[in-house]
């Protein structure tokens, strides 16, 4: 019986062991898949994905890639992809999107500023020149002009910045790194942000978004879930250089008001009153809320109503401008607002506090951009 059992169990071990072996050749030969793979049928899209397919891909074709060149720079379409904002061989590219049926393209300032010349590469392929019809650095806007003879694909559809939440989705078309027609979406984060400007000012209403802007996206449209505009990309936060959450969108209704201005006369006013601020933290260690007037410009509307600047003799406190038109002033981005909405050659209502009594003065809003 012994023996019987050992038998036994050593053609158990044996056959195991042969299974075992014989493992791997039988999955290749009854299992293993030598033809292509039936494709599983999927089904509809989510909503959600009909939706943000349907908005691509209704509004790609609007947008544009701008490249600046400089000098006898090369045709920077010539050697495929290039590398978004600030590439080599005196050129730089960034987005755009046409603006209206006449070819106009709205894009950010910094995209051409200095440029020789200007290229545009449309959805379709088509390489076109365009030329510069205004630049506004206050607000880092161009407008371009696509010349006559190419075939124009349908202005955007525009939004409105007045009415925007957080939370609510966005989403950015553009050219990151040079890849053209792409796609990111996420939400809007924050609204009522500041961002300076190489013309010195700040622009006021930024809107902030998550959905993914990095170089080369400059200039494109931010979109909401209606495919409408509400907001130019124009910078992001990131210590890498890439993105990190964090962008920046210039709010439609001030485009909207800058672009039409640059159209139409090729320059933007600078509304404006005559003064000199000082810095938010002068403002906030004197332990005072508005905007301190250091001092005002000889001639200017704020001379002439009477604002008074700092004592050069004493340096007593002038004038510290705490409303316009009814509304607070905290900062010179709150007066630099009211100012633009007021527009050059009203009168804007200030409220200040001088010394320690209040005084109202109306003070005409001036073009201190012109020379």
């Amino acid at each position: 019986m012994p023996d019987r059992f050992s038998r036994a169990l050593l053609v158990v071990a044996v056959l195991l062991l042969a299974a075992m072996a014989a493992q791997p050749w039988l999955e290749r030969t009854i299992f293993a898949s030598d033809a292509p793979r039936p494709v599983a049928a999927r089904g509809d899209l989510a909503a959600a994905e009909r939706a943000t397919t349907e908005l691509f891909r209704a509004v790609s074709p609007s947008v544009v890639q701008v490249v600046s060149l400089t000098g006898g720079a090369p045709n920077p379409f010539a050697g495929g992809e290039g590398q978004g904002e600030g590439g080599e061989g005196g050129s730089q590219s960034g987005t755009g999107f046409v603006w209206d049926r006449a070819g106009h393209v709205v894009t950010n300032a910094h995209v051409v500023e200095g440029a020789g010349s200007v290229a545009i590469r449309l959805a379709s392929g088509d390489v076109v020149r365009a030329d510069v019809v205004g630049l506004a650095p206050n607000y880092d806007l161009a407008v371009l002009r696509i010349r006559s003879g190419a075939d124009l694909p349908p202005p955007v559809l525009v939004g409105s910045s007045a009415d925007l939440q957080v939370g609510q989705s966005a989403f950015a078309i553009g050219n990151p790194f040079g890849l053209d027609q792409s796609l990111t979406t996420g939400v809007i984060s924050a609204l009522k942000r500041r961002l300076p400007t190489s013309g010195g000012r700040e622009i006021a209403d930024v809107v902030q978004t998550d959905a993914a802007i990095n170089p080369g996206n400059s200039g494109g449209p931010l979109l909401d879930s209606a495919g409408r505009v509400i907001g130019v990309n124009t910078a992001i936060y990131s210590p890498s250089g890439a993105s990190a959450g964090i962008g920046f969108a210039i709010p439609i209704d001030s485009v909207n008001r800058v672009a039409a201005a640059l159209i139409r006369d090729g320059r933007v006013p600078t509304p404006g009153i005559g003064i000199v601020a000082a810095n938010e933290t002068v403002a906030t260690r004197l332990g005072v809320e508005g905007v301190v007037v250091v001092r005002t410009t000889p001639g200017s509307p704020a001379a002439r109503a009477g604002l008074r600047g700092v004592d050069p003799a004493t340096n007593a406190l002038g004038d510290v401008i705490v409303k316009a038109n009814g509304e607070p002033v905290r900062r010179l981005a709150d007066l630099t607002r009211q100012l633009e909405q007021a527009g050059v050659g009203q009168r804007v209502t200030l409220e200040l506090l001088r010394g320690s009594r209040s005084a109202e003065v109306a003070v005409e809003i001036a073009d201190i951009g012109q020379r």
